[in-house]
């Protein structure tokens, strides 16, 4: 039976009391992403079809946070958790009118590559009607395991509670990952009993159900750490480590130079072209893109952020949300950029916070600029025109302009515009008192043989 399009199921109505969270664990974030939403984006990516998502009564996040990342992904409550088989059947009304494979992911696996998901799919093309995603763990306890024949058919799946001693001794396990290509799938899984050890209804009964109809059933083996589950903070920090490590030698095959890969922390939509070289210490927040040839210098945090080809950033420099750079910019040590526009070739080195605002190609932001952008109640911007030049230990008052080729003399508050070409001077005059210095040292050194 051919399919024209999946329905993916993604259980996300586990409690998850391990984490000792007030959030619901599936919200946790792996790579700056949910770990509900690294699964809905496998969802979109292996199948392009219907998601149900089912959740825990109470769980207004979860399904909020699904529809927000999936536009169309339908919410079901199970209301009691009574195993995995009851969870994929809160879907039912879904389930009954589909005419497709159905595929059982969980909300709590963020690691599962799109490949394996279309091998999955393959083997049911194959004739297969119940494809298992399996793999062979170095400790299988607690592992269901899978029981293969001689042909290497699944023939069942025994929960480890439930297994005799032989068969703890597989060591190919259960993900609980299942796709089924099946008519009435619905009616298949309200066969499912619950007489086993927890006295749960095990969705990996119907193997066995399927096998008595006359059914097909396979396994499809992954990599351990594809499967990994997170049910606690320690198995969170596990799989954060796993994506990070596969992100970066992706980006490294395409041509991105790290010095010290391991120091280098990536988010799930990180966007760094070739020839890009990052020193260690670098921490990209969502929503960074970086362009060819720029060069990342150690102790970075970006976030929300784009730059430009050519630029250099740090050491020690921070990008917020808003900042955009542009070609050859340069961005040096201890500065900080929110929202600001910064054009191609403009330079701020050392020392500075460029709030809210605007600068112009060619600029130049001396040491200790300050942007003050912020009255306690409003932002307000600064625009630096094309070739200024802004002296060091500057405060700009926004709003204010700064005209095109204009300077700023150091240590001056601006507080009005700056026509094109001019120089701005804020300073109060500066008076000399002569043979102060040795008289002072006089009388404090008299107080001090007094004491």
């Amino acid at each position: 039976m051919s399919a024209p399009h999946s329905l993916i199921v993604v259980l996300a109505a586990g409690k998850g009391t391990r984490m000792k969270s007030a959030l619901p664990k599936v919200l946790h974030k792996v790579a700056g992403r949910s770990m509900l939403g690294h699964v809905l984006d496998l969802a979109g990516k292996s199948a392009g079809g219907t998601v149900a998502v089912v959740v825990g009564p109470g769980m207004d996040n979860v399904a909020t946070e699904a529809a927000a990342i999936f536009p169309g992904a339908t919410a079901y409550t199970q209301h009691e958790q009574r195993g995995t088989a009851d969870a994929v059947l809160a879907a039912r009304p879904v389930i009954e009118v589909h005419a497709g494979d159905v595929i059982v992911l969980y909300a709590d696996t963020p690691l599962i590559r799109p490949e394996t998901i279309a091998r999955i799919r393959a083997k049911l093309d194959e004739g297969v009607n119940v494809a298992v995603l399996g793999f062979r763990a170095k400790d299988p306890t607690g592992y269901g395991r899978l029981l293969t024949s001689g042909n290497g058919e699944l023939t069942a799946i025994r929960e480890d509670k439930d297994a005799s001693d032989a068969e703890r001794k597989i060591d190919l396990c259960n993900s609980g990952v299942m796709a089924f290509r099946v008519p009435r799938l619905a009616d298949l899984l309200g066969r499912i009993g619950n007489a086993n050890a927890k006295g749960e209804f095990y969705l990996t009964d119907a193997v066995e159900i399927a096998r008595a109809d006359g059914l097909k059933a396979a396994v499809v083996e992954c990599a351990e750490d594809e499967v990994l589950g997170v049910n606690a903070r320690d198995q969170l920090a596990e799989a954060e480590a796993i994506w990070q490590q596969r992100a970066r030698k992706a980006l490294m095959v395409s041509g991105v130079t790290m010095i010290a890969p391991d120091t280098v922390w990536l988010s799930f939509d990180t966007k760094i072209a070739n020839d890009v070289k990052i020193e260690p210490n670098v921490f990209f927040g969502p929503g960074v893109t970086v362009e060819s040839g720029a060069e990342i210098k150690a102790n970075c945090h970006f976030e929300g952020a784009t730059i430009g080809a050519n630029a250099r950033i740090g050491p020690f420099a921070r990008l917020r949300p808003g900042a955009k750079l542009g070609e050859d910019v340069h961005v040096g040590n201890f500065v900080e950029v929110k929202n600001v526009a910064m054009a191609d070739g403009s330079k701020a080195n050392h020392l500075a916070y460029l709030g809210d605002g605007t600068v112009g190609a060619k600029a130049n932001i001396g040491a200790g600029t300050i942007f003050c952008n912020y009255d306690g109640f409003n932002k307000s911007k600064t625009e630096i025109g094309e070739g200024a030049f802004v002296g060091s230990n500057s405060s700009l008052v926004a709003p204010v302009k700064i005209g095109a080729g204009a300077y700023v003399g150091s240590g001056s508050v601006i507080t009005k515009n700056v026509s094109d070409g001019a120089l701005a001077l804020e300073r109060s005059d500066q008076k000399e008192h002569p043979g102060w210095a040795e008289k002072f040292r006089t009388m404090m050194a008299r107080r001090k043989g007094k004491s």
